[in-house]
């Protein structure tokens, strides 16, 4: 499974690179191979001070070793050695009329160290697959929303009508930022611990997977493309920076993705690329009755179901 997922993600790599290097129309991703000591590497790719996107990441990597006793303790097992690859990216437009978008999709064996196969590889003991993709809005336009969350959903529904509905509330409640009593953004998906059933092999699990990474692009770019050149003010960019402040908080107290590189002492340039480079923290900030800024933070306080059936 992981000679076909890996090949795929670094195609989407390129592909998601290109389509967001075409919308920004003057700045282009600066890649950056790495390794990793203890097994694997990755390829970082970053997009900064071009004329749409402010900064921007899309890394893939593909690392493996011995599982970490943090992470045993965390997995319940013993002695184990692991393998993981995945995509993740994060996109911060320059423009506070435009949404930041997080994506990631990855695959993860851990393997039995004390049984080796025939074929000199080892036993996989557990695999699974996980990701998800979710918008972060500073203003919010319900057409942009309703855009993201169906084509969440068509790609949901190739495969079974009951992955949107739950998928979209994990994600709902994942992405809660439990120390301030709201939500990050304004969902998508989030699935993890995706494992072969009676009814989902793994191959079906990556199909799954990769729909709904070749469907990230029609979800964001005709929303980059709609508010790109939207004018904005010296207030509204401050209240996207003072946003961006939560998005900071979420990911460096509550997000696994960068509690598990961190842990596996993952790459800490491309761990915190998620960051954005100007952010607030204003004092006791509360926007205007009946503003535009109140209307997004009534609606991160209770999730909201974006399509109508």
């Amino acid at each position: 499974m992981k000679d076909q997922f890996y090949p795929y993600i670094q195609n989407l790599q390129d592909q998601i690179c290109s389509a967001l290097e075409t919308v920004d129309g003057v700045a282009k991703f600066r890649e950056d191979l790495w390794q990793r000591p203890e097994g694997g590497g990755g390829r970082t790719r970053v997009i900064e001070n071009g004329d749409v996107f402010e900064k921007g990441g899309v890394n893939i990597s593909a690392v493996h070793g011995k599982l970490p006793d943090t992470m045993q303790k965390m997995f319940g097992v013993g002695e184990a050695d692991f393998f993981a690859c995945g995509l993740s990216l994060v996109i911060h437009p320059k423009n506070p009329m435009v949404p930041t978008v997080h994506a990631n999709w990855r695959y993860f064996e851990m393997y039995d160290t004390s049984t080796e196969l025939s074929t000199g590889s080892r036993k996989v003991i557990n695999s699974w697959f996980g990701g998800g993709q979710d918008l972060t809005p500073y203003y919010l336009f319900e057409e942009d929303a309703k855009h993201f969350h169906q084509t969440c959903k068509t790609a949901c529904d190739k495969h079974n009508a009951e992955f949107y509905p739950k998928y979209k509330q994990q994600c709902d409640a994942y992405f809660w930022n439990a120390h301030r009593n709201e939500a990050r953004g304004i969902g998508g998906l989030f699935f993890d611990y995706c494992k072969a059933t009676e009814t989902m092999s793994m191959q079906d699990w990556y199909h799954f997977v990769t729909e709904v990474g070749n469907s990230f692009c029609e979800a964001y770019v005709p929303i980059v493309e709609r508010r790109k050149a939207l004018p904005y003010t010296e207030a509204q960019r401050n209240w996207q920076e003072i946003r961006r402040g939560r998005y900071v908080e979420f990911n460096l107290v509550h997000d696994k993705g960068t509690l598990f590189g961190l842990k596996t002492n993952g790459r800490i340039e491309s761990i915190l690329m998620s960051l954005p480079p100007h952010v607030q923290w204003v004092y006791d900030h509360h926007p205007e009755i009946g503003s535009e800024e109140e209307k997004l933070i009534k609606v991160l306080q209770q999730p909201i179901n974006w399509i109508v059936a």
